[in-house]
């Protein structure tokens, strides 16, 4: 007689992969709490598979990370592709719907807390308010269209399309859109 096992398969080992694709870009749980929007105390627990995450909280870490959320679920690494493209959907955002901005993560993962880079969109009347970062962080933004202001501490500036600002970003800064069109801009921040 021929006995039949059936298996069931497991779920996926998420934290190992997590982990993987986490100290891969160099983020600390911090960092990667920081920019997915899960506490670090759940991602500890998921690296340690003591909790599955929910697939919102699946979705929101492969967005931090870059990476489609199926090779966050695979187990088995993935040779480097020579040229990486992430579609616009791909592409990590911060909706700021209740202050009128968007802010999509351009920069790799790897590389925030060292340089990250942004596209920023005001809706008119909307703002980004920043506080202070790191000491000797500074900001790059170049307006693509519209204009946008500027405030660090007492002093104001408005920047028009085309027009570059660079402040120092470790005290509270703001930028807000003062104009009656949608304005956009690259923001580069350079932490030291």
């Amino acid at each position: 007689m021929k006995t039949v096992v059936t298996t069931h398969n497991a779920p996926p080992e998420v934290g190992a992969t997590l982990q993987r694709l986490r100290l891969a870009r160099g983020l600390t749980l911090e960092d990667l709490s920081r920019i997915a929007g899960v506490s670090k105390s759940m991602l500890s627990q998921i690296e340690r598979e003591k909790a599955n995450p929910t697939i919102a909280i699946t979705w929101r870490l492969a967005n931090a990370l870059g990476v489609q959320i199926g090779e966050l679920l695979a187990s088995e690494t993935r040779d480097v592709e020579a040229i990486r493209v992430l579609d616009a959907h791909e592409t990590p955002t911060l909706p700021g719907t209740h202050a009128g901005y968007t802010l999509r993560i351009l920069g790799p993962m790897e590389l925030a807390g060292q340089y990250e880079w942004y596209e920023l969109t005001l809706a008119p009347g909307g703002e980004l308010a920043s506080q202070a970062h790191d000491p000797g962080t500074k900001e790059h933004m170049t307006v693509l269209n519209g204009s946008l202001e500027v405030e660090v501490g007492t002093s104001k500036r408005k920047v028009k399309a085309g027009g570059t600002a660079r402040y120092p970003a470790d005290q509270d800064h703001v930028i807000r859109n003062v104009g009656k069109t949608e304005a956009k801009a690259l923001l580069v921040v350079v932490h030291r």
